[in-house]
Formats: C-alpha cells, sequence, structure tokens
C-alpha cells in the first residue's frame, strides 16, 4: 500500500513539475522583446549598450530585425493588425508622423523624469530621442593624395575630385546636400524646399551628379563597406559609421564636417505592440543618462540626456557631431519638413531615380 501511495505522490509531483516547467516556458516565451534598428556598427553599439544590459537586468530575450526607414513598413503593421516590432528605432519625421496618424504609441515623459530631461528636439509626444546623428560626406584618403574634398560642392567637382560617388537612397538629406552644393545657405535650406521652385532646383542639381554616383545607398552599413571595397572615392554617410571604420578597421577614411544634416535617432513603440509594458520599460532603461553614455564608447553620437555628458569620456566629446568645431556650419533636419512631405518626396524621388 505504501508503495502504491509512494508511486501516486511520484506522479503528483511529476506532473506538478511538468506544469511548472509548462507556466515557465510561456512566462519565458512572452519576455521577448523585437527591436528594428538601422543595422551595422550602430545597431552593435545598441546592443552592447542596452540590449545586452537590458536582457542581463530583467532576463528578456531580445530580437533584432533592422529597416530601412520606409513609412509604409511601419505604419502598414499597424493598420494591418500585424505588428511583429515592440520597439522602432525611429527618425523625428516618422514620429510626428506616426502620432499625427494614430499608429505609435505617445511616451509616458512623467516616468522618465520630464522633458526638460533631454535636448531640444529630442522629446516628442511619440518618441524619445536616443542620440543625435549626422549625415556627412566621407572619402577614401588613399584616392586624393594631394587632398580631397573639404566642402559639399566638391562632391559635384569630379574633374578636380574624381571617382564615382555614393549617395543615400531617400530625399531626405540628399536634397538638401544638392541645395547645399548649388549655394543655398543651410538657414535657408527649408525654405527654399518648402516652394515647388525649390524642390526643382534640387532635384535639377541631382541631375548634374547623378551619372557619377554607382551606388544608392539604404543601410547605413554601406557606406564605408563601399569606401573599402574601392568602389566608390566619396560618399555621403553617418558619421559613426566611418569613425568606426577608422577606429576599429584602421581604415583611412576622411570625414567632411561642411553641411553636416544633425538629426536625432529615437525610440518608439508601435500601436499594437502585444508586449507595450515591457517595451516602455526597455525605453525608459535606454534613456538613463549613464546608459546613453555607454553607447558612446561604440560609436560618436551625441547622448539626448543632458545629464549623460557626465558619463561621456573627454576623448570622445571631440568626434561628437554636436561639438562646436564639427557643427560650425551644420544644419539640423526638420522633422515638421519630412513628416509634411516625406511620401511625396520619396515617390518623386524613386521615379527620379528610375528615369
Amino acid at each position: 500500500m505504501q508503495k502504491v501511495k509512494n508511486r501516486a505522490i511520484g506522479a503528483v509531483s511529476m506532473l506538478a513539475l511538468v506544469a511548472t516547467t509548462a507556466i515557465a516556458t510561456n512566462v519565458r516565451a512572452e519576455d521577448k522583446l523585437t527591436i528594428a534598428s538601422w543595422g551595422g556598427a550602430y545597431q552593435d553599439s545598441q546592443a552592447k549598450a542596452y540590449f545586452d544590459p537590458f536582457s542581463q537586468e530583467t532576463g528578456t530575450k531580445i530580437v533584432t530585425d533592422e529597416w530601412s526607414g520606409e513609412t509604409a513598413k511601419l505604419k502598414g503593421m499597424v493598420e494591418t493588425g500585424n505588428v511583429s516590432w515592440d520597439v522602432v528605432d525611429v527618425e523625428p519625421g516618422h514620429a510626428l508622423q506616426g502620432c499625427d496618424e494614430g499608429w505609435l504609441e505617445p511616451i509616458d515623459y512623467e516616468s522618465l523624469g520630464g522633458k526638460d530631461k533631454f535636448l531640444p528636439g529630442a522629446a516628442l509626444e511619440c518618441a524619445i530621442g536616443n542620440v543625435a546623428f549626422a549625415y556627412i560626406l566621407a572619402y577614401d584618403n588613399a584616392k586624393f593624395p594631394n587632398g580631397g574634398p573639404t566642402k559639399v560642392a566638391d562632391i559635384w567637382d569630379v574633374k578636380k575630385f574624381p571617382g564615382p560617388r555614393s549617395l543615400r537612397k531617400s530625399p531626405k538629406s540628399t536634397l538638401e546636400l544638392a541645395l547645399l552644393a548649388d549655394g543655398v545657405a543651410p538657414d535657408d535650406i527649408y525654405k527654399v524646399l518648402e516652394t515647388s521652385e525649390g524642390v526643382d532646383r534640387a532635384f535639377k542639381k541631382l541631375d548634374e551628379i547623378k551619372p557619377h554616383v554607382k551606388v544608392w545607398w539604404g543601410a547605413g552599413a554601406q557606406p564605408p563597406q563601399l569606401l573599402a571595397d574601392g568602389e566608390v572615392a566619396v560618399t555621403t554617410a553617418y558619421n559613426g559609421r566611418i569613425y568606426d571604420a577608422v577606429k576599429n578597421s584602421g581604415k583611412d577614411f576622411k570625414i567632411v564636417w561642411d553641411g553636416a544634416a544633425l538629426d536625432w535617432d529615437m525610440w518608439a513603440i508601435p500601436k499594437g505592440s502585444p508586449r507595450v509594458e515591457l517595451a516602455k520599460k526597455f525605453v525608459a532603461f535606454a534613456s538613463r543618462p549613464e546608459n546613453l553614455a555607454q553607447q558612446t564608447k561604440y560609436i560618436p553620437y551625441g547622448p539626448s540626456n543632458i545629464e549623460a555628458a557626465g558619463f561621456v569620456d573627454a576623448s570622445v566629446l571631440p568626434n561628437l557631431p554636436t561639438s562646436p568645431e564639427n557643427s560650425k556650419t551644420s544644419f539640423s533636419i526638420s522633422a515638421q519638413f519630412w513628416a509634411d512631405h516625406d511620401e511625396e518626396l520619396t515617390e518623386r524621388f524613386n521615379t527620379w531615380l528610375a528615369q
């Protein structure tokens, strides 16, 4: 009788263990967060500064994806109810449009200490800035033994600075670049682009360089690779990607800060994410000043939290796009302009590319 009783107790214990294991497995399955960002050295820096530490602190499994910034993809997920991303690294134009059209969650700034903790332009209603970066010009120093380009207009001077070019496959930053090369002052760029004549002027300037553009890049990892492979001599790029190639891969690349276009990368949460509360916890974690400063160890982008500067190594500060020396002739990308005109100008740009 005792043996039967023991076997019964053992069977119950085994069933309890199986049930507990199943519940634990389900809990672990739910503690997964999918984050979409821009790939390459930038996403690697995020993994070291945010993804891995958040996983260690919370036990959450981070799954990553990449996107190219096409609004239709993110917007389409929400509209079809098929949201596979819990957190997305977006640009300010995405944030304004997504908030206005209702496909991004609002940010709870009260839980983050208030908007005044962040630099101007970094605290939007439906997205919070993590870093400021710059679209810059870069070139392979070996291609120009007598000295390389020093200003935006030089990318159009194929006689003095010969070699194939690469430009971003997007109207954003590319139209601004064309107007700068055509003599428009940085402060006047969006006054000009707000007119149909100004848009025509930008495309006319792009017509001049188009035959010399070998590659229109979409992913941020492409420009340094194109330079490294010798496919192009001059390219537009994200400043951090070029810095990474120089520092960590020993490349002889140079950055041209003239006409640098400053912009924010921002965390946003798509409406309809099944893990919205966990997503909010991640955004709060990634917005801590000490964590934002950690990212500058791996890529030189300016952190959004004002208090983060106190955690940044002094040797890194001169490489940030927000430093006084690097931002002398820079301008800030207009989030409002691109929120208003992104789709129409992208359609025109893609049509122009196909011609």
